[in-house]
């Protein structure tokens, strides 16, 4: 039963996170203090209610947002507890499939760009890994608000999907050159703001691809290999930013200023969550493996 200050839920869908796949490798930011749980983002259907919550809760949609650790709680089940201030109201508008793709990737891509990097009208911005959940936000977030979306893959294989979520260059680094490439796409002007989940060596060319005093936001080390700051960044004043999701939380102020943001453009249409995949609970695994693969453009989804 939940406790004080919570609420299970019956849980409808799963989206899955790299972060997921990290905690259970061992590479996330926290270590799994066994025996833990999984999954950070769930959209499910009230069943009860612990003390000092409203009991008229029960029998609502309501999705989970990322804002506790796994060693606590976690929703891949076909049951979750959660503490009330990690719930919301699920978007109208949306399945439970697509409510459970909505709050880790459009937070993550919202403080970046919003919160930090205040991306303006003609902005150019490189979105690396942009087939991925954050990415995909990411271009609808720089498409909303004029700026310029250079998104990049490895290959062609994903260019016209992205394109088709709103990018406006797609470049594919195993097969260009990237700063070359952003020179002719700005004019020479590089690009502002930077998101990368990798890291690694190619930080380099990213940093070759930068306009003067812009700033690259780290938000992953998919690479697994170490990230140094790139030579050609002093000068250029290049700034390199550690960022995780998880500082939306640090004023409620902070956190109801995107949360509206992210409602509104759900409700208007101009976002809509890309899935990628569905899968049944029962095949689980084959989801983290899927995941793992790096094939997909947007969110993988469990369905109960």
């Amino acid at each position: 039963m939940p406790g004080e200050g919570e609420a299970r839920l019956r849980v409808e869908a799963v989206g899955l996170n790299h972060s997921e796949s990290a905690y259970f490798h061992g590479t996330y930011v926290e270590q799994p203090k066994l025996p833990s749980k999984l999954g950070y983002e769930a959209v499910g259907i009230v069943e009860a209610v612990g003390p000092g919550v409203d009991a008229g809760l029960i029998g609502k949609r309501l999705a989970s947002i990322p804002g506790f650790s796994m060693n606590d709680y976690g929703v891949l089940a076909e049951q979750a507890i959660l503490p009330l201030h990690a719930l919301t109201d699920s978007p109208s508008k949306l399945t439970a499939i697509q409510g459970a793709a909505v709050w880790t990737r459009y937070l993550t891509a919202y403080g970046a760009l919003m919160l930090f990097g205040k991306v303006r009208r003609e902005d150019f911005v490189i979105i690396r890994a942009a087939s991925s959940s954050v990415g995909t936000a990411a271009i609808q977030i720089v498409k909303v608000e004029g700026g310029k979306s250079i998104a990049t893959t490895r290959t062609f294989a994903k260019r016209e999907q992205l394109l088709a979520l709103g990018a406006d260059f797609v470049i594919a680094t195993d097969e260009e050159d990237l700063p070359v490439r952003v020179g002719e796409i700005t004019g020479g002007r590089g690009a502002r703001l930077i998101l990368d989940p990798v890291g690694g060596p190619y930080i380099d060319k990213l940093a070759e691809a930068a306009a003067p005093d812009a700033t690259i936001f780290l938000y992953g080390s998919l690479s697994k290999q170490p990230t140094t700051y790139p030579a050609t960044g002093f000068g250029k004043g290049l700034a390199l930013r550690a960022y995780v999701m998880m500082e939306m939380w640090a004023t409620a102020e902070r956190m109801n200023e995107a949360k509206k943001y992210i409602y509104e453009r759900l409700e208007d249409g101009r976002f809509t969550p890309k899935i990628a995949r569905t899968f049944p609970f029962a095949e689980t695994r084959q989801a983290f493996e899927y995941q793992e693969a790096a094939q997909h453009v947007g969110k993988i989804v469990i369905t109960f």
